[in-house]
């Protein structure tokens, strides 16, 4: 296994380097360019020839991006226009709390996506199985943004249960249990949508599960009904889930970007949001970087479980 994982990780290292051209080629293509970006499109000549020679923009295309790189190595993403401070301590900064927000929706979506999708195939055609199809199609159809807005109505506005913005009081709090009642609202809301979809290939992968022989054998032995569920067809279908869950910590990371913003979450998405108002390109490449190689981390995270569940997907 651990020849495995190294082999992984040495494959991770083209992927990398693919998503740091991406990043830089995305900020370097802007029309008119990323001085003009910068400093809004009625700057002088003067001002934008100064501003490209200070940044390095008036090299090669090449050549500007292994300078980008070879500061990118030693921990320089260069310094935010906006916030005047370094892009990195700007970005790991916010990146805490939207690994917070993030990490608890994913946990929220996998744990009941993966308990609707064995009571529906368990229960299918049954009243079960209906009433998890309809809220999981309710989820997945609802804008993520809209629902946000929708529960800060009822649950901060009316009903005055949970605070409606923010990661802590503005005055006083600050410990674990006022994070978690700013936490509740947003992680939801961006748990909803992944939830429904984690939901319906765990229905679907159980329910090819549970007509193979194996299982037919297993209820033969005489086994309870509930440990050839779990212990049997759950970890089967469970090898085929583990990839999606990977790929639906993208649609929460990207998720993030808007619920951030209608929660004020202080978080990369709300931060993303500020430095493209204000024309901060270096604060955004750093942000979106960020977000990149996190996203490949939690795909590689998820084959590896895979392979631990079934390890024939080694070879």
């Amino acid at each position: 296994m651990l020849a495995y994982v190294f082999k992984r990780l040495l494959a991770l290292i083209p992927i990398i380097i693919g998503l740091t051209i991406i990043v830089f080629l995305m900020i370097a293509l802007i029309p008119g360019g990323t001085a003009v970006a910068i400093l809004g499109p009625l700057a002088s000549p003067d001002a934008v020839a100064k501003l490209n020679a200070e940044l390095g923009l008036d090299r090669p295309l090449v050549e500007q991006y292994l300078s980008w790189m070879g500061n990118l190595l030693q921990g320089d993403m260069g310094r935010s226009y906006s916030l005047k401070r370094p892009v990195i301590d700007e970005v790991f900064e916010r990146f805490y709390a939207t690994s917070i927000l993030a990490g608890t929706s994913l946990i929220l979506c996998s744990i009941f996506g993966l308990l609707a999708g064995i009571v529906s195939a368990v229960r299918q055609f049954g009243w079960g199985d209906r009433l998890v199809t309809f809220f999981v199609l309710i989820g997945i159809s609802t804008p993520s943004f809209w629902l946000g807005l929708l529960l800060i109505m009822l649950f901060a506005v009316e009903w005055q249960i949970f605070p409606p913005s923010g990661m802590y009081l503005a005055y006083g709090g600050g410990g674990i249990l006022d994070l978690l009642d700013h936490l509740v609202l947003p992680a939801v809301t961006l748990a909803v949508v992944a939830t429904g979809v984690i939901a319906r290939l765990t229905r679907t992968a159980m329910l090819e599960v549970l007509r193979q022989d194996y299982i037919r054998t297993a209820r033969a032995k005489g086994l309870t009904e509930r440990r050839v569920i779990y212990r049997h067809a759950f970890k089967s279908a469970l090898v085929t889930v583990i990839p999606l869950i990977g790929v639906q910590a993208g649609l929460v990371i990207g998720g993030a970007v808007y619920i951030e913003t209608v929660f004020q979450w202080p978080g990369i998405g709300r931060m993303l949001v500020g430095a493209i108002s204000t024309r901060d390109i270096l604060l955004v490449q750093g942000g979106v970087l960020l977000l990149a190689v996190t996203y490949v981390l939690i795909n590689l995270a998820a084959d590896i479980v895979q392979t631990i569940l079934d390890p024939r997907l080694k070879s």
